[in-house]
């Protein structure tokens, strides 16, 4: 056997044992398999750095399995030079989140923006010292909402469908795909239907808006009050304002600028931030766009930051300043949600954190597609793969009840 078939037939087979519904590779006809291994094996090729004994970080490796989840560590290490940063090269994707992007400009993530699951769990917990629950949580919705179940990839910005896709057909929008993980009032971005689209570039005047209503110190107690100012704002202005439960996702993103981005034992500071975002402040007040970065000699979080803490954080946020779930139909015509959940009238009134925590997973499984393209998986296998990872993570940690996927909550 040719040294390049053994590699692409051996992808094939890693492929299949960690994604049992590739499984139906054998029942594939000679000229769908031929199709089906040079599509896998040109996507197969991946530009994230390795992570080495040398510069271990959190120890979490390129396999979907936790690291240490040890921090307070230097990042990137001194002499890492796979993971100092580099402006994104041509034709990169990047998106709405910060993060992620900033991960991707240090190659903790592939640097082109085609990422997989396996290394977004990996990035988190490394730069970030994200909980490996929380990562495999993020990374899992991801994909799901945003991605491909089959390739497991995922672009960090727009529709990179044929980058993504092992099969073409449906697409795939990327973290950019409006009123998945993107939602209406976000911090930094505009309205998807409020700037023709375009909700992932760097709003420079949302940024500044942001910076004076914390005075630049962006804690949970200004994270609190700007988001209840984003959302009225959004309200008001957009005739197509989507606020569903998915959104207190935002909250969560929220918490990340003062529980994952201060240096260990400093503070949710200016410089910081602006770093974080790719925010230059202009001298005159606005602000304009370069590339995210990780600031110079900062250390991540001593604990992780898992899945209770987030929560705890979105169920602090929320209830100091609550909003109205629901939708515009047309110009400040604002119509009340009522769900399943707990959700009338547009009010949600949790008793305890874990009431949060059991929305938040049912909001964000009835979001997957309850129909997947393909031709060596069924849609219900696909679907209960997702929840089969979710579930049990929501069961352990809040004593939530298992959900079934692509099921909508009203």
């Amino acid at each position: 056997m040719q040294l390049t078939n053994f590699i692409s037939l051996l992808s094939l087979i890693v492929a299949v044992t960690a994604y049992p519904f590739m499984a139906n590779y054998d029942k594939m006809t000679e000229v769908e398999k031929r199709e089906f291994t040079e599509t896998y094996r040109r996507m197969a090729k991946r530009s994230a750095a390795e992570i080495s004994s040398k510069y271990p970080y959190t120890g979490a490796k390129n396999d979907g399995l936790p690291g240490t989840q040890v921090g307070n560590v230097l990042v990137p290490a001194v002499g890492d030079t796979d993971h100092q940063y580099q402006d994104p090269p041509a034709g990169a994707f990047r998106g709405p989140c910060p993060g992620l992007n900033a991960a991707a400009n240090h190659g903790f993530l592939s640097r082109d923006g085609i990422v997989t699951f396996n290394e977004l769990v990996q990035a988190q917990q490394n730069v970030y010292n994200v909980g490996y629950d929380l990562a495999v949580v993020l990374a899992t919705l991801g994909v799901g909402l945003d991605g491909d179940l089959i390739t497991t990839k995922l672009s960090l910005g727009g529709d990179a469908t044929s980058q993504t896709s092992a099969l073409g057909g449906s697409r795939e929008g990327g973290l950019a795909t409006h009123n998945k993980f993107e939602a209406d009032a976000s911090l930094t971005r505009s309205d998807y239907f409020l700037n023709n689209g375009d909700n992932y570039s760097f709003n420079g005047t949302l940024f500044g808006f942001m910076t004076t209503t914390c005075n630049k110190v962006f804690d949970r107690a200004c994270m609190t009050k700007y988001r209840a100012q984003r959302y009225e704002q959004s309200k008001a202005d957009n005739g197509q304002f989507v606020f569903l439960p998915t959104a207190l996702l935002l909250y969560g993103a929220s918490s990340f600028l003062y529980e994952l981005m201060p240096t260990n034992g400093g503070g949710p500071d200016f410089a910081t931030i602006s770093t974080f975002f790719g925010a230059k402040d202009n001298g005159d007040g606005t602000y304009s766009h370069v590339p995210e970065r990780i600031p110079d000699n900062w250390f991540n979080r001593a604990s992780p930051y898992t899945l209770t803490d987030v929560n705890n954080e979105i169920n602090a946020q929320y209830l100091a300043s609550p909003v109205l779930f629901g939708f515009n139909a047309g110009y400040q015509n604002f119509l009340a949600l009522n769900t399943t959940t707990g959700i009338v009238n547009g009010k949600f009134s949790p008793n305890t954190a874990n009431d949060v925590a059991c929305v938040i997973q049912q909001a964000v499984l009835a979001a997957i597609p309850s129909t997947i393209q393909g031709f060596i998986t069924s849609p219900l296998t696909a679907l209960a793969g997702i929840a089969g990872r979710i579930n049990p993570i929501f069961s352990q940690t809040f004593g939530c009840p298992a959900v079934t996927a692509g099921v909508p909550l009203v």
